[in-house]
């Protein structure tokens, strides 16, 4: 049913075989999409994510609070559109719902 195929690794470009024990493994777990990465890349990658907390240096961007007037970070753009809070508005405004 299932039979090896060849793949190409997005970080290295190398060749690496999807054998067919891999594809019925992704099957069992519901996996729909293939490998991206070869092994070695997987490693690094894995290695890389644990190293750093598994969390993402993320670009923070600074606004002010639309409730307090302070200094508010956030982890996306303001648009200008929609109201920014602080940590602190936005901890309160979350707990009094």
């Amino acid at each position: 049913m299932y039979v090896d195929e060849s793949l190409n690794c997005v970080d290295c470009g190398r060749q690496f075989a999807f054998t067919a024990g891999e594809q019925q493994f992704y099957a069992t777990k519901g996996f729909q999409n293939k490998p991206n990465r070869c092994p070695d890349c997987r490693q690094a990658r894995k290695q890389m994510r644990s190293a750093s907390g598994g969390q993402r240096n993320r670009e923070m961007f600074q606004a002010t609070c639309s409730q307090c007037g302070g200094v508010a970070e956030v982890p996306f753009q303001p648009r200008g559109d929609k109201p920014v809070y602080c940590r602190d508005c936005f901890q309160s405004r979350s707990n009094d719902r």
